[in-house]
């Protein structure tokens, strides 16, 4: 029995106390008994004082915040106005206790929801007798698949990320008021509240982090109400989207490279706030984990090796837009502090390395020592590198908000005199668009490249897993694979991404990629099947991601949006529902919102495709002459939307394809009549593939539903269509019988009616030979 969602399901005293006396845990008289009998803890209240690694890592934090800003001046006062040093000094660490809180949030979920297993309260399977059939409990009882779990840390966990979720939302309200105070010079005074009101309501600025207030309260609300699997998931996925306005702040909303900068930005942040603050947790609760420390460690040091990785590239694509050469990484104060920052990031991956070769095999011998002895203790073999590398973090993210608060050598002021088309989309004009140009030109978005690059290794090392232990994976299913996603890597940094944005047709052309092509190939990886096959699955309660794989496979909602019907409206409706609202002009003038279309049509496409020609679980299929027929009335729509489009005098997006000026005196629409022909057009090819697939699937099935018939008919020698043969046999008979006594004759029926019991007679077994009807 998983702990339920909600307040109940933390333990109330009863349940602790119940707690101590089956670990045998007695207080009294200043000691502190082991779980495990023979053994007494003398180290009790050390061990009980090792978290201080974690809180340590703040002041260290604060110390090299403060020594960034003086090497690079941030904290100096302004020449205009100077708004205090209260301000000057106060914005600063009110944003290192932000990150510092949000570091612990999302980390304390991310340990709940994939690392740390939930204390099982049901009785143990091993104790509970197997009834018989008469009711009794006579038969032994059922061994027990799960692993016993100590589960203490959960709790803690949970508890700590709500905590950290109270003090990122109260210190997200005071950077807001301090970043307002830093603008207008003062916190009170008459008028305050007017323009207080005007900041948020008005300014972009305020309006962000007024955004990122509100989130961040949503996020502390849902934190303090975990107590399970999956509201830990919700709480964590949710700090991780109150991080986007953070992305949108700062040196990202510069002019230059401004989707390059909000997409690694927001990758940094959420890689930092997944390792740093996981360890910091992990070493929270690391006396609590007991047995459950070896397999937390490991988990994690896998979740650490793919966040250092963000970490590292984001890192490298936020430094290359703001310097202007590697040399100012020793010139200038900015490069300095840049270096630095470098220095102990790559020492921190040093320090994962070691910790994957060295410190985890230690910590599981310490564990097996420790398990015949009672002892429970964390070993000096998780301390000696977890402690200082927590440490390390926090001098670290204190660099990283100094970093923040500095000025770059690349300036991030706006261009002087841009012209309309850098005016609205930020980017210069590209080339007259060729058929060259769509292959040559680039523009690289950091979340879409390490997605395509992440998917195919993934899905190779999946395949090298099989193979390794002796299982076979289609080479059809690896190149579809490979393919769906180099295609959505060029759609997403190439040419299409690049013309989308100031062409219509263009966008078009991303779109019918998007949701018609990449699907297709996406599809036919089957990438649910593999990672079934490959990924390990966990026997102590806790979720990983093929439990949570499966749990998300066969959720409600999952199955809701995957049903065939649903899947074909999802589809075709929302072609209606994006490009005739101002959704459509949202996703071409923001960052979120195109990022937020790419995953909407990719994903539609894939359930659409998946409900066709899928090979993985998931929806219930309808059958196959039922799919042809919900094929083409989804892509008449589709062609309907096309012609709809063409036809079209009214310009969509008039606001903003009206006002790019491009200089080669391209008729907008003219360009949508175009983009309208390419939705009809285009579109046809991909729905022929689909329904060439669904014929080729319905033949393959026919064939293996012939071979299994064959398989049985060798098994009993044909006893189906023996009977069936001699059923029409005493037919004959009994007509013969009934025409010699002056009866009529009656017509042979080569097909009885079905029907229940023996009466109806058995039916022809398929491909059963039909020159065995002799009437």
């Amino acid at each position: 029995m998983r702990p339920r969602a909600g307040l109940s399901s933390f333990p109330t005293v009863g349940d602790r106390a119940r707690d101590r006396t089956c670990r045998g845990e007695q207080l009294g008289r200043g000691r502190r008994t082991s779980a495990y009998p023979g053994r007494v803890t003398q180290n009790a209240r050390r061990d009980t004082q090792v978290w201080w690694y974690a809180a340590g890592a703040l002041p260290l934090g604060v110390l090299g915040l403060v020594a960034g800003l003086l090497l690079t001046g941030a904290a100096a006062p302004p020449a205009l106005f100077d708004p205090g040093p209260l301000v000057r000094w106060g914005l600063p660490l009110v944003t290192l206790l932000t990150h510092a809180a949000a570091a612990t949030t999302v980390g304390a979920f991310a340990l709940c929801a994939l690392v740390l297993p939930a204390p099982d309260r049901s009785p143990r399977p091993d104790h509970r007798p197997q009834r018989g059939r008469d009711g009794g409990t006579d038969l032994p009882a059922r061994p027990s698949r799960r692993t016993a779990v100590d589960g203490r840390a959960w709790p803690l966990a949970a508890r700590t990320g709500a905590v950290a979720a109270v003090v990122w939302a109260l210190a997200q309200l005071a950077h807001l008021l301090l970043t307002h105070a830093s603008i207008v010079g003062t916190i009170g005074g008459p008028g305050y509240g007017e323009q207080l009101q005007q900041f948020v309501t008005d300014i972009e600025l305020g309006q962000i982090l007024l955004w990122a207030t509100a989130l961040t309260a949503v996020v502390s609300l849902v934190a303090v109400a975990v107590g399970g699997y999956v509201s830990a998931a919700w709480a964590g996925v949710l700090a991780l989207v109150a991080l986007v306005p953070i992305a949108l702040t700062g040196h990202a909303a510069g002019a230059a490279s401004h989707e390059l900068a909000v997409s690694s930005w927001w990758m940094h942040v959420g890689g930092v706030t997944v390792w740093a603050g996981g360890l910091a947790v992990l070493c929270v609760v690391a006396t609590r984990t007991g047995r459950d420390l070896p397999d937390a460690a490991e988990r994690y040091s896998t979740v650490a090796l793919w966040c250092f990785v963000i970490v590292a590239l984001s890192g490298i694509a936020n430094g290359w837009i703001r310097l202007g050469s590697p040399v100012e990484l020793v010139t200038h104060p900015y490069g300095q502090l840049l270096a630095l920052k470098i220095v102990l990031t790559v020492g921190l991956g040093v320090a994962g390395w070691a910790h994957r070769r060295a410190t985890l095999p230690a910590v599981r011998a310490d564990a097996a020592a420790a398990s015949g002895t009672g002892a429970r203790r964390v070993g000096w073999a998780f301390w000696r590198l977890a402690g200082v590398e927590v440490l390390v973090m926090g001098a670290v993210m204190g660099v990283a908000v100094a970093l923040g608060s500095s000025a770059p050598p690349v300036p991030q002021e706006p261009v002087q005199d841009p012209s309309p088309t850098y005016f609205l989309t930020g980017n210069p004009v590209p080339p007259f668009p060729t058929a060259l140009t769509y292959l040559t030109q680039w523009r690289l978005d950091p979340l879409t490249a390490f997605l395509s690059a992440a998917a195919v290794v993934v899905y190779l090392l999946w395949v090298r897993r099989l193979r390794s232990r002796g299982d076979a994976w289609p080479v059809g299913r690896t190149l579809a694979w490979v393919a769906g996603f180099l295609l959505f890597f060029w759609v997403t940094n190439g040419g299409p991404i690049v013309y989308g944005s100031i062409l219509f047709s263009a966008h078009m052309l991303q779109h019918m990629l998007l949701a018609m092509v990449v699907p297709i190939f996406v599809v036919l990886g089957a990438p649910v099947t593999l990672a079934v096959r490959a990924l390990p699955h966990r026997r102590d309660g806790s979720r990983g991601p093929r439990e949570w794989l499966l749990a998300l496979v066969h959720s409600r909602v999952a199955q809701f949006f995957a049903h065939p019907v649903i899947a074909a409206i999802n589809f075709a409706g929302s072609l209606i529902v994006f490009y005739y609202t101002p959704l459509f002009e949202l996703a071409l003038t923001t960052h979120v919102g195109h990022i937020l279309m790419i995953v909407h049509f990719t994903l539609a496409g894939y359930l659409f495709a998946n409900a066709l020609i899928g090979i993985d679980p998931g929806p219930t299929r309808p059958s196959y002459p039922l799919r042809l027929l919900l094929l083409l009335a989804t892509m008449g729509f589709h062609a309907f939307f096309g012609v709809s489009i063409i036809s079209s005098t009214t310009l969509l997006a008039a606001d903003f394809f009206g006002r790019l000026g491009l200089p080669w005196w391209q008729d907008a629409l003219a360009d949508q009549e175009k983009g309208g022909a390419i939705t009809w057009g285009i579109g046809e090819i991909p729905t022929l593939a689909l329904a060439i697939g669904v014929a080729v699937a319905w033949a393959k099935d026919d064939a293996r539903t012939a071979r299994r018939s064959d398989r049985q008919a060798d098994r009993d020698d044909d006893a189906e269509l023996r009977a069936y043969n001699a059923m029409l046999a005493a037919r004959s008979a009994s007509d013969d019988a009934a025409a010699a006594a002056g009866e009529p004759r009656t017509a042979a029926e080569p097909h009885p009616p079905a029907g229940p019991g023996p009466a109806a007679g058995p039916r022809p077994p398929a491909g059963a030979d039909r020159s065995a009807h002799e009437v």
